[in-house]
């Protein structure tokens, strides 16, 4: 096998990636405790360097690499941008809430970087192989994160969970995958494709290993059935973990959609479909309904995420390039709502406090009405109420649904949608019109402020200008 300049010239953002991790793993065990900066200014330079460098080899032309098992083309630019852009925030997030609890080391700068490495590749991957390697790569890194302090059994215990459920999943991805090597002959995703378009009738084999993937994606992703783990994980781990868990691999997650389902898998629509259609009501109905009966806003916005799931897969399985657009657009402005959601959190946290439960919300719009003012920004956004983003991304993917006959999915998105509204509103209601039980000041340092001010302008700004955005997600679908 030669590797060719081409190779090293489309995959230099991962290679640089990969390099500046290597180097924050080493100089980390030189440090002394009062010196951890270090580690954190140098995963930051990492991504912003990482940050540029996608962007100069940002191309709209489809460029395969590595023997066929990397692919650099537009979507995996736009997704990869977005997800070093959200994992530098969630860093700027980390070091004041590291500090106060004693647990500020660089070892969770090196395990988000290599996630973030992993997140990478599954966007660029071409080939079962390649996916799967990135897909591991994340998820070993995610559950040592939810671990990472070591002194709180709750964290050990979401760990433990996180990782029994996470194996099961990636066995069922790995099943499926084996049995449709076997079916096809090929790990490349365009040969699959291929091999399937040749098929006149669809073996048992493919189906059942079809059956597989879906299954071991919606555990990924946190669809229900298979969403057990979803609201343990982001109750027990650091609340900085659970924001990380939260968005970026969300983004990820849909780019193994559409690599798998959608351009190796897309010969076999007419089956996979319905499974995506249950999964969707399923998770809408589960997701809404059970949020409203919670106190602990981490799981709340939990079954949230398992909500918001249900929609993102609403326009993969409409099987049109503006569902696919759609999906695309819900799944990158969910990730910014989600940062902002846990960050209001985080931000609103000290030493030996944690301010995750719905109560601690209380009359925040008289200790700050300018904070009070963001969380009701991205409420809203996730309520889907206009004219933030969250209304445009929910329009989007039920007039992808809508278009291809399917009202009646489209009303039963609607209607727990509306369910939805309750859970969010209750948050606004209690930070607006309840008595504040807490005067302590808010001990975040400004490059938090000034992070989460600008996430929560970001929800108002795209849902009062959506067409830029969307226009991007169109035409890489074009």
């Amino acid at each position: 096998m030669t590797l060719d300049m081409l190779n090293y010239t489309v995959a230099w953002p991962e290679i640089f990636l990969l390099a500046i991790t290597c180097l924050v793993l080493v100089v980390d065990v030189y440090l002394k405790d009062e010196n951890r900066n270090v580690s954190y200014v140098l995963a930051q330079f990492g991504l912003i360097i990482t940050l540029l460098l996608l962007v100069m080899t940002d191309s709209a032309e489809k460029t395969v690499a590595f023997n066929g098992h990397f692919v650099s083309d537009a979507m995996a630019s736009v997704l990869k941008i977005f997800i070093v852009a959200v994992v530098a925030t969630i860093f700027v997030y980390s070091r004041d809430y590291l500090k106060q609890r004693e647990i500020f080391k660089g070892e969770f700068y090196v395990l988000g970087l290599f996630a973030t490495l992993g997140m990478m590749m599954m966007v660029s991957a071409y080939s079962f192989l390649s996916l799967y390697l990135g897909l591991e790569l994340l998820s070993l890194s995610l559950y040592a994160m939810v671990a990472f302090n070591r002194d709180n059994s709750n964290a050990s215990e979401a760990a433990m969970k996180y990782f029994v459920l996470g194996a099961i999943a990636s066995g069922m991805l790995l099943y499926g995958m084996s049995m449709i090597y076997g079916a096809t002959g090929s790990l490349e995703i365009t040969q699959v494709a291929a091999s399937i378009a040749d098929q006149k009738h669809n073996s048992m084999v493919l189906v059942f290993g079809l059956v597989f993937l879906v299954v071991g994606m919606a555990f990924k992703l946190g669809a229900v059935p298979f969403h057990m783990w979803i609201p343990d994980v982001y109750q027990g781990a650091p609340t900085i973990v659970t924001s990380f868990i939260a968005t970026a691999p969300k983004i990820a997650g849909f780019a193994m959609i559409m690599r798998l389902l959608v351009e190796g898998m897309g010969g076999m629509h007419g089956d996979w479909q319905m499974m995506l259609v249950i999964l969707s009501v399923l998770s809408m109905a589960i997701g809404n309904i059970v949020a409203i009966a919670q106190t602990n806003l981490k799981r709340m916005l939990a079954y949230s995420t398992i909500s918001h799931v249900g929609f993102l897969v609403l326009g993969i399985l409409a099987g049109t390039s503006e569902g696919y657009s759609a999906a695309m657009f819900y799944t990158l402005t969910y990730a910014l709502m989600s940062l902002g959601g846990f960050g209001m959190i985080i931000l609103l946290t000290r030493s030996g406090y944690e301010a995750e439960n719905i109560d601690d919300f209380k009359g925040l719009n008289q200790r700050s009405p300018w904070f009070a003012f963001m969380m009701l920004i991205l409420m809203f956004s996730m309520a889907g109420v206009p004219p933030t983003v969250g209304f445009w991304a929910k329009l989007a993917v039920l007039q992808a649904v809508i278009s291809i006959d399917m009202l009646w999915l489209a009303l039963v998105a609607v209607f727990f949608s509306i369910i939805g509204v309750f859970y969010y509103l209750r948050i606004i209601k209690i930070m607006y019109f309840d008595k504040n039980e807490d005067n302590a000041p808010i001990q975040k340092g400004h490059d938090m402020q000034l992070a989460i001010s600008v996430n929560g302008l970001a929800i108002l700004a795209l849902g009062l200008y959506p067409a830029g955005l969307m226009a991007l997600c169109a035409s890489i679908f074009a």
